[in-house]
């Protein structure tokens, strides 16, 4: 049975993060835990003290004090009344088993926490701060796709009936293990795949092709396998937007955050560019 960690905030892609978690569940008879964790801005109480200068009242800072505290009140409502909806809105897909969870502090410390005994953990591809027109990337989703010792599911914006899914292979570790995942995962069952190899071909890359294919195909699946040459960053995306594939499965950041910097991230690009959820592995 697959236990699923859903990460909302409330956002419109929060809707998305349910939706793509219900469906999961209920293919595999899974449950959900849906977590709402308010950062330090949000909900822990700040001491404002160090802020105020010399000669500051000291009603001014009770007055601070009480201000913090309400703010903190009214962040917890809205963070139970987020997870209401969602834990209603999945139930509504008939999975029976969900719980919420409201945590206060860091979102990668609170999350290793929820995560030990679950399968995978599900997030938007964009927060409820992030900026649509720009194609930004919500602030927290390469944290926890880094940090997640888990699958991590970054959820497109909006729901949509899955018949194929696109595995990206490059023959490396993580795409090994998506392979080896995917092959025993009961969500999957009954869908195509699409083993999707970018690059110039060559025997090595065809071999291991047909490898993960052949692991595939033994996990009772329909297998096309597919080399393509280009760059990953652009042929993954050009292929989703011609309709081959409605759910990406990939290894993602196999570099460090440094070289990313310099170099640029093709996992980011391809978040980026793509209007379908992906399943992240490393």
């Amino acid at each position: 049975m697959t236990k699923l960690i859903a990460l909302v905030d409330g956002s419109t892609y929060s809707e998305s993060v349910c939706d793509y978690a219900a469906w999961l569940a209920s293919r595999s008879g899974g449950s959900v835990t849906v977590a709402h964790v308010l950062g330090h801005r949000q909900g822990v109480k700040t001491d404002l003290s160090g802020n105020i200068g010399l000669g500051a009242r000291s009603a001014l800072l009770d007055e601070l004090a009480e201000l913090d505290a309400a703010k903190a009140k009214l962040a917890q409502k809205r963070g139970r009344a987020i997870l209401d909806d969602a834990k209603a809105r999945i139930g509504k897909d008939g999975v029976a088993q969900v719980e919420t969870r409201l945590r206060n502090g860091d979102l990668v410390e609170t999350l290793h926490e929820l995560e030990a005994d679950a399968d995978m953990v599900v997030i938007g591809k964009r927060g409820e701060a992030a900026d649509f027109a720009k194609l930004h990337l919500g602030s927290n989703l390469e944290r926890v796709v880094r940090a997640s010792r888990k699958p991590t599911l970054v959820c497109s914006r909006a729901f949509q009936p899955i018949e194929t899914v696109m595995v990206a292979f490059d023959g490396g570790a993580a795409s090994l293990k998506a392979v080896d995942y995917i092959s025993r995962d009961k969500s999957f069952a009954g869908l195509k795949i699409l083993l999707l190899a970018v690059g110039a071909e060559s025997t090595e890359m065809r071999r291991g092709a047909e490898g993960a294919a052949a692991l595939l195909r033994g996990g009772g699946y329909e297998v096309e396998i597919d080399i393509i040459a280009g760059e990953a960053e652009l042929v993954i995306p050009e292929q989703i937007k011609a309709g081959r594939a409605e759910f990406v499965v990939m290894g993602a950041y196999r570099h460090s955050r440094i070289r990313n910097l310099f170099l640029g991230s093709t996992t980011t690009e391809v978040i980026r560019e793509s209007q379908v959820p992906l399943l992240l592995f490393r």
